[in-house]
């Protein structure tokens, strides 16, 4: 298969895909060619992609595991994906910079979302880039985050009386608690694949520093939360009808722009697990063993 075609969209984040139709058999040469780009850009989109829930699925585990969501509603055809399908009865929940999933021990390597229906205008969605984030910060701040761990929570991001707590019920919610427990990650995490580090802190599911105060722990996240609004560190994406977003979430964030409202707007995301976060100043056993 000839060389993807790659065209920039800003300096700092995001970049079009053409020459690759993901309905189809891909090569691994091309697969990687793809990878590459995700590593280089964060964010990589696809226009006018004509594809089946098995196939979407079937693309995404050609870099990792799945994940099943424990709340939002499966895509029938392919159950490890799910649907967002939001209006005026189910407004979205995704209206604030977030990192997918941050509240398992192993949070995602990427997703890969698709849009099937839009609204007439709005409902674009932002990505930051949090290497270009960590990297604005001073030495001196990068320093003193280097050492500190947080903690992400799973209620945090879906609290009892929230859309999508509701929309699931209140049992399923209940059960999607008790078996996510807070975890542990370093606010500044290394990315496992380009060796970048990057802030890994955000508002979705964030809920403290340890090792702080109280007090203390929300003024360092709360600056940091707004630090990484900076438009310099983003791209918008206006989406069509059958584009893709493929993003890397070990060092992005990303906020779905909720402006459209009473239209509809119907996406589908396979969800592919990673690695354990670590700061390189402290890797993990496993790695620490494997480097040596």
């Amino acid at each position: 298969m000839p060389a993807l075609r790659i065209k920039t969209l800003t300096p700092t984040i995001g970049a079009l895909i053409e020459g690759v139709d993901l309905s189809q058999a891909i090569d691994d040469e091309t697969i990687a060619q793809i990878r590459a780009a995700l590593l280089k850009h964060r964010v990589i989109f696809f226009e006018d992609q004509h594809i089946a829930p098995v196939q979407h699925r079937d693309f995404a585990a050609r870099f990792g595991r799945l994940h099943t969501h424990p709340l939002y509603p499966g895509v029938p055809q392919a159950p490890e994906m799910f649907i967002l399908d939001n209006h005026a009865g189910n407004p979205t929940d995704n209206d604030a910079w977030h990192t997918d999933v941050t509240f398992i021990e192993t949070p995602p390597l990427g997703a890969v979302l698709y849009a099937k229906q839009l609204p007439p205008d709005g409902g674009d969605t932002l990505w930051c880039n949090m290497r270009a984030a960590y990297e604005a910060l001073s030495p001196t701040m990068q320093a003193f985050l280097a050492p500190l761990d947080a903690v992400h929570d799973f209620a945090r991001g879906f609290p009892a009386r929230g859309t999508v707590a509701k929309a699931a019920g209140s049992d399923k919610h209940a059960k999607a608690v008790d078996e996510h427990p807070p975890v542990i990650h370093p606010v500044i995490r290394t990315h496992p694949e380009t060796g970048e580090d990057a802030l890994f802190v955000n508002y979705g599911f964030t809920a403290r520093i340890k090792g702080l105060r109280r007090k203390e722990s929300d003024a360092i996240l709360n600056m940091l939360f707004d630090h990484i609004q900076k438009p310099e560190f983003h791209v918008r994406w206006r989406w069509k009808e059958n584009a893709i977003a493929f993003w890397d979430n070990r060092i992005t964030q990303h906020y779905a722009v909720n402006d459209y409202l009473p239209h509809r707007r119907v996406m589908h995301r396979a969800t592919i697990l990673g690695d354990r976060p670590f700061h390189r100043s402290r890797l993990p056993r496993d790695i620490r063993a494997a480097a040596e």
